[in-house]
Formats: structure tokens, C-alpha cells, sequence
């Protein structure tokens, strides 16, 4: 288990590499033994960090929810991260010297109306407790480099989930529909890159419903002392591959039934 020092010296180590956008070389190389409660440590670490520098929480993400990524991943279970304040973007420009690496994944989004919290919560407690569903974009990046410098070996997911669960924004647009008014698992979307069909993708292919993730979530957090607060936004997980973007890309996400939107990197 990493000591607190070190903890505090990665999370600065993040903190520093966004600010810069320098990307640092993985934590589980540096540190062989690393576990996924090390990389929670220094995620948790890190957001402390930036609520300390005036950042407040909007919600938390779901990430590797496919059953292709968990076995790509070796795990079999999803990550997570925070959402916080300066990550939402509208429909629109988006400023691409914000990020290092980023690249675009379609979702949907619960917004809570109630507190989800406990260790038995099944999927209709999330739909009980949520105010509306509605399309979402989030932007992952990374701080840690994906890809090893030296050997291209891929990161591992102990040095994804002390990034954040690489998080680094969320766009929000389409329609906002009651969790029960559509069936969530046939919601699919197309996405568009400069106007090519890059990605199409079903709600399903989040672990069969979307709303499984948010329940694993709120449970995930119980034994922490932390839950999921009436308010919050809660991506549930990506359900098509990561498109890379740059800037000049002009990005459609269409949600058919569920609305259209456009953002561009600038």
C-alpha cells in the first residue's frame, strides 16, 4: 500500500501534468506493486487537492463498463471518478488547449433528484431516484500517457484510475427524458467526426442497462461513507469506442429520439 507521502507526491504529480500538459510515465511501472486501492488513493488525493483550489463536485463518472474493455483491462469490474465544475461544457466551441490528449466518448447522463447510498441498490432505486435522463459527451485525456514512451506497453488501469478514471470533460444537449419514459438500453447514438460516422452504439453495451453501473456506483461509495447526492450528474458509462480529437474537429452526436448536438474543438 503506497504511504501517504507518496500518495500526496502523485497527486501533485497529476495536478502538475494537467496544468502543463505534460504528460508523466505510469505509475504502475514506477511503482510495480501498485494496486487499484493506491490508484483510488491518489485520485481521491488529487480531487482533494483541486476542491482545496475552489473546485466544487457535480457528480461522478462510470468508466470501462464494456464487457471488451474490463477484458482488455484484466478487471471485471468498471472504475470511477469525480466530475467537477470546470470539466461541463455546452454545445458548441470547445477550447482544446484545455486538454493534452483528448478523445470523445457518447453516454448518457443521470441527473439525481434523490440521494442514492447503501450497499443494496438495485437499478429501480436509480430509476426511483433520478429526475431525468439525458445525452452526454464526455472527454477523457491523459495525464498519465497511455502508451509507455520507452516500450508502448498500454497504461494499466491502477494508472487510469489515479487519473481520474481519465476524466477531463462532459458536454450535455438532446432532450431530458424521464428514466422510465424510454427504454434506456435501445437509446443509441451516432457520432460524427467532420462529418463522417465514425462511431454508432446502444445504451445496452453498458453492461445491458445503464442504470446497472450508476447502482454499482452508489454501492462502491457506501463503504467509504460517501454516496451519490440528489443534484449530482452521473455518467453511466460509455457505450462506443474513444474517437481522438483535435483541434478544427467539428464533432455531431446524434441521439436520434433523444435530440442532436454539435461541439468543436478550438
Amino acid at each position: 500500500m503506497f504511504s501517504d507521502s507518496l500518495v500526496a507526491e502523485l497527486a501533485d504529480e497529476l495536478d502538475r501534468s494537467e496544468r502543463t500538459r505534460v504528460q508523466v510515465e505510469h505509475f504502475s511501472k514506477r511503482f510495480p506493486g501498485m494496486t487499484v486501492e493506491d490508484g483510488y488513493a491518489v485520485s481521491r488525493a488529487w480531487v482533494r487537492k483541486k476542491i482545496a483550489a475552489g473546485r466544487t463536485v457535480r457528480g461522478h463518472k462510470i468508466g470501462l463498463t464494456s464487457r471488451a474493455m474490463q477484458q482488455a483491462s484484466r478487471i471485471d469490474e468498471p472504475d470511477y471518478g469525480t466530475l467537477l465544475d470546470d470539466m461541463f461544457f455546452e454545445p458548441g466551441d470547445i477550447p482544446a488547449d484545455r486538454f493534452i490528449a483528448p478523445r470523445v466518448e457518447v453516454e448518457l447522463a443521470f441527473i439525481l433528484k434523490r440521494k442514492l447510498e447503501g450497499s443494496n441498490v438495485t437499478v429501480d432505486d436509480v430509476l426511483d431516484a433520478t429526475e431525468y435522463v439525458t445525452p452526454a459527451i464526455e472527454i477523457i485525456d491523459a495525464r498519465i500517457e497511455q502508451f509507455d514512451r520507452h516500450t508502448s506497453a498500454m497504461r494499466k488501469v491502477q494508472d487510469t484510475i489515479s487519473d481520474n478514471a481519465a476524466n477531463a470533460g462532459i458536454v450535455l444537449g438532446g432532450r431530458r427524458v424521464g428514466p422510465r419514459e424510454v427504454d434506456l438500453p435501445w437509446c443509441g447514438a451516432i457520432l460524427r467526426q467532420n462529418g463522417a460516422v465514425e462511431e454508432t452504439g446502444l445504451a445496452a453495451g453498458v453492461q445491458g442497462h445503464p442504470a446497472i453501473g450508476v447502482a454499482w456506483l452508489a454501492m462502491k461509495l457506501a463503504p467509504w461513507g460517501e454516496c451519490l447526492e440528489a443534484g449530482e450528474v452521473v455518467l453511466a458509462g460509455s457505450f462506443t469506442r474513444p474517437i481522438g480529437a483535435k483541434r478544427g474537429d467539428r464533432f455531431d452526436a446524434d441521439y436520434g429520439p433523444l435530440g442532436r448536438f454539435e461541439f468543436n474543438f478550438i
